[in-house]
């Protein structure tokens, strides 16, 4: 080879290893973010890849999902008991000896 087309090489090489690289890690890149947050892969064709559905992994997911209901209207239950224990609390008093005092006066 010349030395003319040595160094031309030279100055094309990084430049088509640039150009290969770019994309990959590009494609890389967004293939991870997608995995990540759960949206689906592209086929060969663009086509979305949507995992296989598991009979087993169905159940467990639909027994999840009950439960987190079942949850739910327990916290429901629970922060309305608070909430009446909260007031009893914080009245201290006043409301029920106001209230005494009015049933003391209308039954006098």
């Amino acid at each position: 080879m010349n030395p003319d087309m040595i160094e031309s090489l030279q100055v094309l090489f990084p430049m088509i290893a640039l150009l290969s690289i770019v994309p990959v890690t590009g494609w890389v890149i967004t293939t991870w973010m997608r995995i990540k947050h759960g949206y689906p892969l592209d086929g060969q064709w663009g086509q979305a890849l949507h995992p296989k559905s598991n009979p087993l992994t169905e159940r467990q997911i639909e027994a999840l999902a009950s439960d987190n209901a079942a949850l739910r209207s327990e916290l429901h239950a629970i922060k309305a008991r608070l909430a009446s224990v909260e007031t009893i609390v914080t009245d201290g008093g006043v409301r029920l000896s106001n209230e005494i005092d009015r049933l003391s006066m209308t039954h006098s």
